[in-house]
C-alpha cells in the first residue's frame, strides 16, 4: 500500500469525527471562551474547519512562508458555515494528499515565520504532526468548549459520556 494511501484512510476517519464535531457547532456562542487566555468557540471551530488547507500546502508545496497579517481567521456563525468550508477544504487537501509520490513524501518541507524556520522535516513528518495531530488537539479542545456549554459530545474512537455506540 502506497504511503498516500495510508495517510488518506486515516484522513478520512479523522475528517469523519471532525465532520461530526462540526454538525454540534452552537449559533449564538462563538464569542464564549473559557478563559482569558483562550480562543473563542469561533475562532476555534473556524481553525478546526479550515486545518485541511494546512494538509493541501504541505502536499502541494515545498514551503510555507508566513507574516504577520498572512493568516484571516474564519469565524463560522454556525454549523452550516462550519461544515461548508471545512468540506471544501477536505476535498482540495484529499486530492493534495493522493498527488504526493514515495519520494516526495521524503523531500523536507519547511515552514517559516518572519523569515524564521520553525519546521524543516520530511514532508510525511509535516503531513502527520502539523496536520493529523493538530487537528486532533484541537478538536479535543472543542470537545471541552463543548462540555463546558452542555454540548452533547460525540464519540471520536468509541463512545462518549453523551453518546454510547
Amino acid at each position: 500500500m502506497a504511503i498516500a494511501d495510508m495517510l488518506l484512510a486515516e484522513f478520512d476517519r479523522e475528517c469523519r469525527s471532525t465532520r461530526r464535531m462540526l454538525e454540534r457547532y452552537p449559533e449564538g456562542k462563538g464569542d464564549w471562551k473559557p478563559h482569558e487566555k483562550s480562543m473563542s468557540l469561533s475562532t476555534l471551530a473556524g481553525h478546526v474547519s479550515t486545518l485541511p488547507n494546512f494538509a493541501t500546502a504541505i502536499a502541494t508545496k515545498d514551503r510555507m512562508d508566513m507574516n504577520p497579517g498572512d493568516h484571516k481567521p474564519f469565524h463560522p456563525k454556525n454549523a452550516t458555515e462550519a461544515l461548508s468550508r471545512f468540506d471544501e477544504e477536505v476535498a482540495k487537501a484529499r486530492a493534495a494528499i493522493g498527488n504526493v509520490s514515495v519520494a516526495d513524501m521524503d523531500n523536507h518541507w519547511i515552514f517559516a515565520f518572519q523569515g524564521k524556520v520553525f519546521l524543516d522535516e520530511p514532508r510525511i513528518d509535516a503531513l502527520r504532526t502539523y496536520y493529523f495531530n493538530h487537528v486532533v488537539h484541537h478538536r479535543g479542545q472543542l470537545t471541552v468548549y463543548y462540555r463546558l456549554n452542555g454540548i452533547p459530545v460525540p464519540g471520536m474512537y468509541g463512545p462518549s459520556a453523551d453518546e454510547q455506540m
